[in-house]
């Protein structure tokens, strides 16, 4: 509109021709360049004298009676005014200046009426054109512009705007959506693991992000590990389940075999079926004492399993030497024929080893090594008995005793088991009759764990058998140097 109200001054020096009546307003210079504006002179008493424009067709605005006092109190400020089929119209009324004196200029919106207008003095110079009839009669120029078009722009701009924005929003909107689903696929990710794991499948992992520092890839670093522990204490909750189901079965076996004997020989003492009652009660008498062993076998390992406080021991200074010598005198009373030698851990010279121990239970733990080689091994086989003090995998030093035979050996999968409680190998180390429970060893092991030691086995088909015991060395009593080896100990030569 600012720009159309800085044509008025310029159209208005071409307003007296046509307001003499001589030059009609469409023969007026540039009006085929004017668009969607109404131009008219009105007379001194309001009335139109020529109205004008091209494009009109008879369209214009209604006007007000714009005498010359009306067009005065206007001042050259715009108003609007409509035509007959209702469209808006802006509309500026000049009065024609006389000779040598300045007309009022049209006011655009928001501007003060002493503010100079674009094209003012281009008017105020040509208005010496205006003829002095022309500025007698006090006529006015009545300039109008169609809102039609600003309005149809307008909306249009609205309308692009709103497409514009709906668009935008639509974009962000799928873009959102995306990320969203992106950012979210992680915890899909954990929901199907924790579905997976509610069905019993501990085995599953949650898949780490390719950030791992973000907050869902430590989350799923913390799942992974609580997981894996949770599936460790599974894994080892079943192994333990099944090894007491074994463990009862084996028991309520070993315990119904000597219970079921004496039984039997009560039985048939009782209907006189057994005419040697010395001899019956002596096997009755036998299968007790095999019974009362066998459950203080069980009561030991029980405490043992419960910890030092269940199973106080007495323990002191002591050297595995000992232990050692009494093992070999035990062999060669055992089995005469066995070669038995006393050497080092490894074969060299037998040394000192001073450990911290209960040595009641210790002398158990060689009896039962000792025991275990008399009866697995057929008679004769070689023996070697080793002690000193050796260097740990840690780098300290540790007392070791070694009972190895050079019997048939064992199978990888059934040296992994000697250690089980009521576990016996088949053949040659098989009980028979008159074989133990299948406790001896896991005794030993229960025992050499309760002194903070370990034991091993070491064995191959065909290789024999080596049952190492290792215990912490003494503080306070150093290793002593290794001392000679001790000589064969052969079968005593006949009388």
């Amino acid at each position: 509109m600012a720009t159309l109200l800085s044509r008025v001054p310029a159209l208005m020096v071409t307003a007296p021709l046509a307001g003499q009546n001589r030059v009609p307003l469409s023969a007026l210079p540039g009006m085929d360049l004017i668009d969607q504006v109404y131009l008219a002179y009105l007379r001194a008493d309001g009335t139109v004298g020529q109205e004008g424009g091209p494009w009109l067709r008879g369209r214009g605005p209604e006007l007000p009676r714009l005498d010359a006092a009306a067009v005065r109190r206007l001042g050259g400020r715009p108003f609007d005014a409509r035509d007959d089929h209702g469209a808006a119209w802006r509309v500026v009324a000049v009065p024609l200046a006389a000779p040598g004196t300045t007309p009022p200029r049209p006011v655009a919106s928001g501007q003060a009426p002493d503010e100079p207008a674009a094209g003012h003095a281009a008017g105020s110079a040509a208005q010496g054109a205006t003829t002095e009839g022309d500025a007698a009669e006090g006529g006015t120029v009545v300039v109008a512009a169609s809102l039609g078009g600003v309005r149809s722009t307008v909306g249009r701009l609205t309308l692009v705007c709103a497409a514009t924005a709906a668009a935008l929003l639509t974009s962000l909107a799928v873009i959102g959506w995306f990320a969203v689903r992106r950012g979210l696929r992680p915890l899909r990710a954990i929901e199907r693991t924790a579905a997976a794991i509610a069905a019993g499948d501990l085995s599953r992992r949650v898949p780490v992000p390719a950030a791992p520092h973000t907050e869902v890839g430590r989350l799923a670093a913390a799942l992974n590990t609580m997981l894996a522990q949770l599936e460790a204490a599974f894994a080892g909750r079943e192994r333990s389940q099944a090894r007491m189901r074994r463990f009862v079965a084996d028991a309520s076996h070993e315990l119904r075999t000597p219970l079921f004997g004496i039984k039997g020989f009560a039985e048939l003492h009782r209907m006189g079926g057994l005419p040697d009652v010395d001899h019956t009660l002596g096997r009755i008498e036998s299968e007790a004492v095999r019974l009362v062993r066998l459950v203080e076998d069980l009561l030991l390992l029980a405490r043992l399993d419960e910890g030092e406080d269940a199973l106080p021991m007495d323990l002191a200074p002591m050297d595995l030497r000992t232990l050692a010598a009494d093992a070999l005198h035990d062999l060669r009373a055992l089995d005469p024929g066995r070669t038995v030698t006393l050497t080092g851990p490894d074969g060299g010279p037998a040394g000192a080893a001073p450990v911290r121990g209960d040595e009641a239970r210790l002398r158990q733990v060689v009896s039962n090594l000792v025991g275990n080689a008399v009866a697995h091994t057929p008679p004769g086989t070689p023996v070697r008995i080793g002690v000193g003090t050796v260097r740990s995998s840690a780098g300290g030093p540790e007392g070791v005793l070694v009972i190895a035979d050079e019997g048939p050996g064992l199978p990888p999968e059934e040296a992994e088991r000697v250690f089980d409680r009521f576990y016996r190998v088949d053949g040659s180390r098989s009980r028979g009759g008159a074989g133990g429970a299948g406790l001896g060893l896991a005794i030993v092991r229960s025992i050499v764990a309760a002194h903070g030691g370990r034991v091993e086995l070491r064995t191959a088909p065909g290789a024999g058998a080596a049952f190492r015991v290792a215990l912490p060395i003494h503080p306070a009593s150093p290793p002593a140097s290794n001392g000679p080896a001790s000589p064969p100990v052969g079968p005593r030569p006949a009388s």
